[in-house]
């Protein structure tokens, strides 16, 4: 059971749309006129769509009453619409790949686009109608590129041929991290199978990636480790010469920002630094070249007063200038 499924009590007569699905087994159903009511899973059941277009609540018949006037006695209900219920869901094809699809679990067609990759530059991955109770296909992921996913941004419009209160158009941020995307694991409405599974339209699901880039958690999530690993007893032992050129370390560094490349840089620089400690070396060297100082000053500002350093200076002036810097270890 899922958000936008509609559904029947068990114990009563009234029907309606899957709205929340709220801890100890409890949903929120939508029956009318937006009037919700809460009750146990297990009092409700999902009406299937064929059930749905078969059969019709007959009108009770009286021989001595014309038909029209049968007609004319039978209450009218208001359209009770499936207006939550869009989902972007990763099924597993195997250990080392994801199929990533579209879910449009509501009752309405969704004009959409959906794009990835780093502000201002993104890619667009699919575009078109997502049409009521559909799925489409994306794309298929790779698990152990899950770092270089990038950012998605899911963009809709809400549309139904008909007169309407208009909601206002969807836009969704996505950049997952390892430690909650593997614990998201169930199935996926339409598809009908277990997958990854994030709703787009859920109420606390606003821009979860802020749109000002903070410079510490974009450091956390771009070094997050993709799949569980055993914890090694050292980190691999780096090069005695680290080049930090963004180039170096980012296929993807044309569709970043300079407050990103930075972040990326610094991070690395922090990581073989205490690797280099960790495996007993002697000395580093990290090569960052000249350009306005900025990465420079960051990695002396980290090496000053650092209780494993026995000095550092600026290395081989004559091959780099004051490009790369040299640090003895203590």
């Amino acid at each position: 059971m899922n958000i936008g499924d509609r559904v029947r009590l068990l114990r009563g007569k009234e029907e309606g749309i899957v709205t929340k699905i709220l801890s100890n087994n409890i949903i929120e159903i939508e029956i009318e006129d937006g009037f919700t009511i809460p009750v146990k899973r297990s009092d409700a059941v999902i009406i299937d769509e064929l059930e749905q277009k078969t059969f019709k609540p007959v009108a009770p018949s009286r021989s001595f009453e014309p038909q029209a006037s049968i007609e004319r006695r039978q209450p009218t209900t208001p359209e009770i619409l499936a207006n939550k219920g869009i989902y972007m869901a990763f099924v597993p094809v195997n250990d080392r790949e994801l199929s990533q699809h579209l879910i449009n679990n509501t009752d309405w067609e969704l004009p959409f686009m959906l794009s990835v990759g780093s502000d201002p530059h993104h890619k667009g991955l699919a575009a078109g109608t997502l049409k009521p109770k559909t799925s489409i296909k994306v794309q298929n992921v790779l698990v152990k590129d899950f770092e270089e996913w990038g950012t998605f941004v899911f963009q809709a419009f809400f549309y139904r041929l008909a007169f309407m209160k208009l909601p206002e158009p969807l836009v969704r941020r996505l950049k997952f991290r390892v430690n909650t995307f593997f614990k998201s694991k169930q199935k996926a409405p339409i598809l009908n199978q277990d997958a990854h599974l994030f709703q787009l339209d859920s109420e606390d699901a606003v821009n979860p990636v802020p749109t000002k880039i903070d410079t510490e958690k974009l450091k956390e999530q771009m070094f997050e480790k993709q799949v569980p690993e055993p914890v090694a007893t050292l980190p691999a032992k780096p090069a005695l010469k680290v080049d930090l050129h963004i180039e170096k370390l980012s296929a993807d560094s044309w569709a970043m920002s300079n407050r990103e490349m930075l972040a990326l840089q610094i991070t690395t620089f922090d990581k073989q630094f205490e690797a280099a400690i960790a495996n007993g070396m002697d000395e580093i060297t990290f090569i960052h070249g000249v350009g306005n100082g900025v990465l420079r000053d960051a990695i002396h500002k980290k090496l000053s007063g650092h209780k494993n350093v026995k000095y550092f200076e600026d290395a081989q002036k004559e091959k780099f200038g004051y490009g790369a810097t040299n640090v003895k270890i203590k």
